[in-house]
């Protein structure tokens, strides 16, 4: 049978784990240094410009993740390794991202900070172009949901996981470093050694042109709404959650901030274990997947307003529950929703990688957003309803996609 060709055969719950830890190793990766060891190292070179400091770092990894995320998925696509397409780029990706995560805690200065988390950054998105596309490869479209599901997961688990490990476990910026690229290694090396990953033949291989990476919304409007949508989202849950360390210790007066981080994260996961799964499954079985993107969205905005106008601790609490979960219910049925408005089969880990800018643009729109809220206004306040309008537009801009029910 082709590689292009759409899967049939249903992939089996040791194929769904394996995804599912490779994605804990990534996520790990990804938001334990955002939420907790970038601000300590950043706080510590520079004190008083630290949110600054810290909007530039992310903005420009961000910058890098954007141009990285289309390419390593087109060149993914056009791979004829013997180790199958995605492979190579999942284990490129994860030897990238170890290594600048271990040169990080020896950053003499911000500037080296940014150049290293960019290079982890692209190595993450080398990786995930990898392990995205593996889903619209091998996953049937009636398993989605569920997989998707699971596939989600993991974000808000590697964040308890990495969190507990950088302050618990191995406190400290050097053994937080190294603790979290060891992490990376070991979770997605079951995935890496353990999964097939069909050959492309020659004669299936796209041609590499830059003009393919424009994806037209007149002839796809589907995926242009999803995309769009994506965005938006995206965009609210980066702004409410850049400075969350910042906002309990300046705003709440939180004794332990980082502890506070810490059992927010936890509620947040709560709320997602809760409504993740039963969602994939609800949705697997209606065969609707957009009533449930809409649904989660205002969810998510009903947290924003929970931060916006109660400066407490435990109305961060419930704040952080809420918000976990409407995100349990939009990561579990969106990435379905994605899979399902490609373009074609020949570009998944391009057109993937196309879409993860919708992920990946607001870690440098955020900072910029986030940054200047602060600057002019000096208000978490203003802040918080800003991203709470922002995930409800994200809601009506999914409505417009037609393919999909």
């Amino acid at each position: 049978m082709s590689t292009l060709a759409e899967p049939s055969i249903s992939v089996t719950r040791g194929w769904i784990a394996r995804l599912s830890l490779a994605n804990l190793g990534f996520w790990v990766a990804v938001l334990t240094p955002i939420q907790v060891l970038l601000p300590t190292q950043i706080e510590r070179l520079d004190p008083a410009g630290k949110e600054t400091q810290l909007a530039i770092v992310t903005a420009c990894a961000a910058i890098v993740s954007i141009i990285v995320a289309p390419i390593a998925g087109a060149l993914s696509d056009r791979t004829l390794s013997r180790w199958g397409r995605r492979r190579p780029w999942i284990a490129g990706g994860v030897v990238l991202c170890a290594l600048s995560l271990v040169a990080l805690p020896f950053a003499a200065g911000v500037a080296m900070v940014a150049v290293c988390w960019s290079l982890a950054q692209a190595g993450q998105n080398a990786l995930f172009a990898g392990m995205s596309a593996t889903v619209p490869d091998q996953v049937p479209v009636r398993q989605r949901g569920i997989v998707s599901a699971f596939v989600g997961l993991p974000a808000p688990l590697g964040l308890v996981f990495g969190v507990f490990l950088v302050t618990a476990v191995v406190p400290g910026l050097t053994g937080g470093y190294l603790v979290v690229a060891l992490a990376l290694v070991l979770l997605t090396g079951p995935f890496l050694l353990g999964t097939s990953d069909d050959r492309l033949v020659p004669a299936e291989r796209p041609v590499f042109t830059f003009r393919s990476f424009w994806i037209s919304p007149r002839r796809h409007p589907d995926f242009a709404w999803a995309a769009i949508s994506r965005l938006a989202i995206q965009l609210a849950n980066s702004i409410a959650t850049l400075y969350l360390l910042y906002f309990l210790r300046d705003v709440v007066r939180l004794a332990d901030p980082g502890g506070g981080v810490f059992v927010l994260t936890l509620l947040y996961t709560g709320g997602i274990l809760l409504t993740s799964v039963v969602a994939g499954k609800l949705s697997d079985r209606s065969g609707k997947r957009k009533i449930f993107v809409v649904v989660s969205s205002v969810v998510i905005a009903a947290a924003m307003l929970i931060l916006a106008v109660w400066h407490t601790f435990p109305a961060a609490m419930t704040a952080a529950f809420v918000l976990g979960l409407g995100y349990g219910v939009y990561v579990a049925i969106d990435n379905a929703l994605i899979t399902q408005v490609l373009p074609g089969a020949r570009d998944r880990a391009k057109d993937l990688g196309v879409i993860n800018i919708a992920n990946t643009a607001p870690q440098a729109f955020a900072p910029l957003i986030a940054g200047g809220v602060i600057a002019f206004s000096g208000s978490y306040t203003v802040l918080y309803l800003i991203a709470g309008a922002v995930a409800l537009i994200g809601a009506l801009l999914v409505r417009p996609i037609k393919g999909v029910a």
